[in-house]
């Protein structure tokens, strides 16, 4: 399963030589392999993980939590549990955000920081993270028109007051402040 997984992270991230130089190159460098020759290498889980070690844009996702405090994001990790956050968001009327996301998304993996930033700034306010990846989610995430990643549903006074889709953080700060207001 990993080495499935390593191979379509492979599959969808710039090819760049496995050279021992670990700075990433820009898109428009005229060294990087084609297509051809990086997809007809032979692919073993010894040399995925030694690429892996090396991509430091892989190595650049952090945990939710950190050196000045816990953070107050909840996962979520069964259609139970979701149901049960949406149900306690809606009817204790708690601000809350449902942060949908996907582990081989490269913006999900991108905007995490700001989300955890975020947590610790807007600490009254709960943030539901939600792998749809996992098993038993599809009925619950067609229920609430989920079709990409990252989605973020925002909770005030009780209902879903916003949707933001993409990962925008100009859009997620100002939504936040709106409608959050920091304690």
């Amino acid at each position: 399963m990993a080495t499935r997984r390593a191979a379509i992270l492979v599959r969808r991230s710039i090819p760049r030589p496995l050279s021992g130089s670990r700075t990433p190159l820009s898109p428009l460098t005229s060294s990087h392999f084609s297509q051809r020759e990086f997809l007809s290498q032979p692919t073993t889980s010894r040399s995925l993980t030694a690429r892996f070690c090396r991509d430091s844009f892989l190595l650049s996702a952090r945990p939710f939590s950190s050196a000045s405090g816990p953070s107050n994001i909840v996962l979520l990790q069964s259609g139970d549990q979701v149901t049960a956050a949406l149900q306690k968001a809606k009817d204790d009327k708690l601000p809350s955000i449902f942060y949908f996301t996907a582990t081989w998304c490269g913006p999900c993996r991108a905007i995490a920081p700001l989300i955890e930033e975020l947590s610790h700034k807007y600490a009254h306010v709960t943030t539901y993270k939600i792998d749809i990846d996992q098993e038993g989610l599809g009925s619950i995430l067609s229920n609430l028109q989920i079709y990409s990643v990252p989605t973020f549903h925002f909770f005030h006074d009780g209902k879903k007051a916003i949707e933001v889709v993409g990962a925008d953080p100009a859009r997620l700060k100002d939504t936040m402040q709106n409608l959050y207001k920091e304690a």
